[in-house]
């Protein structure tokens, strides 16, 4: 039995060190995307930038879990990119308190070419790859991201665990980004 215990390690050794191989990669190919499109922006401002496109309008304390920061580090971050004209924070509407942040027009823009670039990049290795490895990587890439799920990994879903999703003022419905439509109007409270 212990053999068998040593084995199944050494295996999930293995997959851990080709993972993590992975993602150096794949964190490279996201660095040269970003430097082809714009090099005075980091990694962190990229997925910052990200987590607005994909969640935004949210509030910034909300930003600030879903990126795993401290508000004051969201704060510097969302300072500098509302700075190069990327981002914008409005008060929310419902709490003046609070600020909610969205992607301007050019920040949209930045984080479609960046994407795109390191989408064609990374469709570029893949071609290169055998065809029976390209489809091995297609379960076990799968199971990989579902797994990754089951852990919580996902930003997305960490802010709508938290309720940081906010209604754009200018847009109340605005499209739930899971089934591709728009959210359905929440009933009044009788």
């Amino acid at each position: 039995m212990a053999a068998d215990e040593e084995e199944l390690e050494q295996e999930a050794e293995s997959v851990t060190q080709a993972v993590m191989a992975a993602s150096r990669l794949l964190v490279a190919i996201s660095t040269r995307a970003l430097a082809s499109t714009d090099d005075s922006l980091t990694l962190p401002q990229l997925r910052t930038l990200v987590v607005l496109e994909r969640c935004g309008p949210v509030k910034l304390a909300v930003m600030a879990a879903t990126l795993g920061v401290n508000p004051s580090t969201a704060m510097r971050m969302v300072d500098r990119l509302e700075g190069v004209g990327l981002v914008v924070r409005k008060p929310n509407p419902s709490n003046r308190r609070e600020v909610v942040l969205s992607l301007t027009r050019g920040g949209r823009s930045l984080v479609t070419r960046v994407l795109d670039n390191r989408r064609s990049e990374i469709r570029t290795l893949v071609q290169r790859l055998p065809v029976d490895s390209r489809v091995a990587l297609v379960p076990a890439l799968s199971a990989l991201a579902e797994a990754a799920d089951e852990m919580g990994v996902d930003s997305a879903d960490e802010s709508q665990r938290v309720g940081g999703l906010v209604d754009d003022p200018l847009n109340p419905a605005p499209p739930d980004p899971p089934m591709g439509g728009r959210r359905q109007a929440r009933p009044a409270a009788s």
